[in-house]
């Protein structure tokens, strides 16, 4: 038997009822009996499975399958990271979520993508209702699985769709670990909704979330800043590290705290954005050498022409020809009648902002 394997040794011997687990058993396969009777080294067995590995002669587990695709094993499904699924398995953080939450007993709370339900669950246990709006099917029967046999079940309202699409119902707080890739849709929905809700606390990617409560003269300070801090009060609460997710994103998380204006400035939002679109295309430029930009005038311009018309209102002389230079002097009166020539958007305040706006639609100027 010199020559037989050990396993097959293993597999003829009466103690083949107790033979070794298979990981033993691919190992044991490929050693013979006379490697370890050598007559100048009585050698361990681990001692060989190891010297037999490192010379190339064991044979190595399989390769565990790369994530190529982007998804992960849970439970019956796939978790796919391009949808956004990455759900929150850390139960203190998900306890420490709610509790920043602030919920009373008789709350309606709207959760974004529930996933599984660890955030369900705790919100279940502590608000009236909880209306859950989810995209996937399989997340919507886990859920249902999951609530079914609790007493909470009376308490859940399960929306399938997607949540930029569908129409979204009354409630008082929102409390999401939100999709990463619509955030920045996802947050002037809610902030568009009506009637105004209490607050929102939302998880986000880090670096998004900075940029939401970033101050003028900070590096994260743009757009989103400006146009979220004036709809809202923004409020950082929590840190998260990326290892609280399964599967892990490649970033770490934060949570936000925003808390809707009630009521909401008295602002024509769209022709806001106009203006902050144009300031910070390069927010450290000086406005005067945005507003002398040939592209910028001739929006403006054609934007000016067309309130004219609108309103009956004649057009001066000197205006009178498209792309005069005049029209270019009137514009940078209006950024030296504020003060603002020399400024940089990346140092300017919400009410800047809305001084520069002002004297931009008294003279008739607009950004939509």
């Amino acid at each position: 038997f010199r020559v037989r394997t050990l396993s097959s040794l293993f597999a003829a011997s009466p103690i083949r009822n107790a033979a070794p687990s298979p990981t033993c058993y691919l190992r044991l396969n490929c050693i013979r009996p006379t490697l370890l009777a050598c007559p100048t080294h009585t050698w361990s067995l681990p001692t060989l499975l190891q010297r037999q590995y490192s010379a190339g002669r064991m044979p190595k587990a399989a390769p565990v399958p790369s994530d190529t695709k982007n998804t992960q094993r849970f439970a019956s499904f796939e978790l796919h990271k391009s949808k956004g699924q990455h759900l929150l398995k850390n139960p203190l953080v998900v306890a420490s979520i709610v509790e920043k939450a602030q919920l009373r007993g008789t709350d309606t709370v709207l959760e974004i993508g529930p996933g599984s339900g660890n955030l369900t669950m705790k919100l279940l246990e502590v608000a009236k209702k909880v209306i859950a709006v989810e995209v996937d099917p399989r997340m919507v029967l886990e859920l249902n699985r999951r609530v079914q046999t609790t007493p909470f079940a009376h308490k859940l309202q399960i929306i399938q769709g997607d949540f930029m699409k569908v129409d979204l119902p009354y409630f008082d707080v929102c409390v999401a670990n939100t999709p990463y890739q619509i955030s920045s849709p996802l947050t002037f929905k809610l902030l568009a909704h009506r009637p105004v809700f209490r607050s929102a606390v939302l998880m986000f990617q880090k670096e998004f979330a900075q940029r939401l409560y970033a101050q003028p003269n900070d590096n994260l300070y743009c757009r989103l800043s400006v146009n979220t801090q004036l709809l809202s009060n923004v409020k950082h609460v929590l840190k998260v590290g990326k290892n609280n997710f399964r599967p892990p994103p490649k970033v770490d998380s934060a949570v936000v705290r925003i808390e809707p204006k009630n009521p909401p400035p008295p602002v024509n939002f769209v022709e806001w954005d106009g203006l902050v679109r144009f300031c910070f295309g390069r927010k450290n430029k000086t406005l005067a050498a945005i507003f002398r930009q040939s592209s910028v005038l001739k929006i403006l311009e054609e934007n000016y022409r067309t309130h004219c018309a609108l309103h009956g209102t004649e057009i001066p002389a000197d205006l009178g020809e498209k792309g005069s230079t005049a029209f270019k002097e009137k514009v940078i009166g209006v950024l030296e009648e504020v003060k603002m020539a020399d400024a940089r958007s990346s140092k300017l305040d919400i009410d800047d902002f809305l001084k520069m706006l002002d004297a931009f639609n008294k003279e008739g100027i607009h950004f939509a």
